[in-house]
């Protein structure tokens, strides 16, 4: 794997990690605090985590990258996985028509 196809994996990977963290540890919103910024949505959330966010974040993600990393280098793949493959006869053919 070349460097920049990992750092786009990388990168991949972090901003979907980010979108499933940001909604986690909201506690309120500037309306329900009585304590709207003016020219902010009311929704928005009363003390924004950004900082924690990212650094949570990125370490989940540098755990299932490398994770990704190394079953990559084992070797395993979908192959292996019995149920993935079609049922083939003793004579190598395939006996279900959806499997070509």
């Amino acid at each position: 794997m070349s460097v920049a196809f990992g750092l786009a994996i990388f990168f991949m990977l972090w901003w979907i990690i980010l979108f499933a963290i940001l909604p986690f540890g909201l506690d309120r919103t500037q309306e329900e605090a009585g304590d709207v910024v003016p020219g902010s949505e009311p929704s928005a959330p009363q003390k924004p985590r950004f900082l924690k966010v990212v650094i949570l974040t990125t370490v989940v993600t540098t755990i299932v990258f490398g994770s990704y990393l190394a079953l990559r280098q084992s070797g395993f793949g979908l192959d292996d996985i019995p149920f993935l493959q079609p049922p083939v006869s003793s004579s190598g053919q395939v006996l279900d028509s959806r499997f070509g």
